[in-house]
């Protein structure tokens, strides 16, 4: 079915749902790269235009990626719920926006309102949207989860503290958890990313956060982002692994790239929660234990965007669908890497920019606990000035959590985040608080007692 709209004289004709998805998507250069995006202002406004008028309805009569050959749009199907569409299912995309910006579409309403929304709903609204338009509907949405911390309650700002080091080094990390500690981040997770990516590796840094976090009895989680199927032999060898982490993508070629599929996660998550690192409470019945990391770009670098002679999926269309995947296994926390793939995705501060605000939109429309790795690479038209604009932004938009980097410089991955101080600031800006645990702990003596022997094994 062909899409149209027309403006003055010319007639703007759209093939397909995702050539229409493509063309309304605001420029960036991973589209280009692909050659799906619009190829002027006029035609991508055209399409905003008709994706305006398209009933949300057709978003489940007709698959941007078929539902034969690809389990992401199963899942998408399969999963979703026709009751929480109910009261959105007469509008138009157009229509929906309007909704979302309104007074009717409270933060209940919209919880409510996320198991019926697929991830094409959300990428098709957010195409209509200014950045303020992002920023206002987001706030709206609150997703908490629980594992030792509290991460996404009002009024809260949380971080992930990334103490990575380039030869995995014990004193390294250990001398960064203190710096991170000591300035008030950690409490959405100790995530390290490692350099060898094997059972040892993975072990023996879980046993460096689980010393740590024991012998100052710091309530946060531990994560070393491996491989999934690296972190389930750990596992086996009686790692004390607390959050399961993979990243995955928005289509069935995606991850498996990633080496990932559904039932692989599903095997895994399971193994995972037998190990009850947290039991179940009645205050918190289900503790979140997956941990998602996502990017717009990934399904492109990977082939896997369902393109050939310019008909594949936007990337940002793509990496809502990468929400489907994480929402599937109520994560206890998601991050949108937001600039890591490089320019030829998203080519400098602008497009960088609303990228993370789309993601941040996206994925809490969705019921997703967002958190955003507000990054560039340094080959990128990027700089801090950019990630103070962002970081910004998505404070004020209520994101759940960000990262923090020693001086915002990964010596190891060797990209440019946010540091410890550039939380301090937005809790300061913002009036922002860390988790409750967190900071009754850093409300006690406890911080007063850390040393970097101490915390080494």
């Amino acid at each position: 079915m062909a899409y149209a709209h027309t403006i003055g004289s010319v007639r703007y004709t759209f093939p397909t749902l995702g050539d229409l998805l493509a063309k309304a998507s605001p420029h960036r250069s991973g589209d280009e790269l692909a050659g799906i995006a619009a190829s002027s202002a006029q035609q991508r406004i055209a399409a905003q235009m008709a994706l305006a008028d398209l009933p949300l309805t057709t978003f489940l009569d007709q698959a941007i990626i078929p539902y034969e050959s690809d389990e992401v749009t199963r899942l998408i199907v399969d999963t979703h719920d026709p009751a929480a569409f109910a009261p959105i299912a007469s509008l138009t995309v157009g229509e929906l926006r309007d909704y979302l910006l309104s007074d009717e579409a409270t933060t209940s309403r919209l919880a409510d309102l996320a198991p019926g929304l697929t991830p094409e709903m959300a990428a098709a609204v957010s195409k209509l949207m200014r950045l303020q338009d992002l920023v206002l509907v987001a706030r709206k949405i609150s997703v908490i989860t629980k594992f030792r911390t509290t991460v996404g309650l009002p009024g809260r700002l949380s971080t992930r503290l990334q103490p990575n080091h380039p030869t995995d080094d014990p004193a390294g990390i250990a001398a960064s958890i203190l710096d991170g500690l000591l300035l008030g981040s950690g409490d959405a997770v100790i995530g390290i990313n490692p350099v060898s990516d094997n059972p040892a590796t993975v072990t023996n840094l879980l046993h460096l956060i689980d010393h740590a976090r024991q012998r100052f009895a710091i309530p946060t989680q531990s994560c070393v982002l491996a491989h999934i199927t690296t972190q389930m032999q750990a596992i086996r060898q009686g790692a004390p692994l607390d959050l399961l982490f993979q990243s995955v993508g928005g289509t069935q070629a995606t991850n498996t790239s990633f080496g990932v599929d559904l039932a692989l996660l599903d095997e895994a998550h399971k193994m995972a929660r037998s190990l009850n690192r947290v039991p179940p409470t009645p205050d918190n019945p289900h503790p979140n234990i997956m941990y998602f990391e996502t990017g717009q770009g990934s399904s492109l670098s990977a082939n896997a965007h369902h393109g050939a002679g310019g008909q594949g999926v936007d990337q940002q269309t793509l990496e809502a669908r990468a929400y489907a995947v994480a929402r599937h296994f109520s994560p206890m926390l998601v991050n949108t890497v937001v600039g890591f793939i490089g320019p030829e995705y998203l080519y400098d501060g602008k497009q960088i920019l609303r990228a993370g605000l789309e993601d941040h939109f996206c994925g809490k429309l969705l019921g997703l606990p967002m958190g955003c790795d507000i990054c560039y690479t340094n080959h990128a038209e990027a700089d801090q000035d950019d990630m103070d604009a962002l970081l910004t932004m998505l404070g004020t938009a209520g994101v759940n959590y960000i990262m923090g980097v020693p001086g915002a410089d990964d010596i190891m991955l060797n990209y440019q985040s946010t540091s410890f101080h550039d939380t301090l600031y937005l809790r300061t800006l913002l009036h922002l608080r860390p988790a409750p645990e967190f900071e009754a702990w850093l409300n006690s003596n406890a911080p007063a007692r850390l040393s970097l022997p101490a915390l080494l094994p």
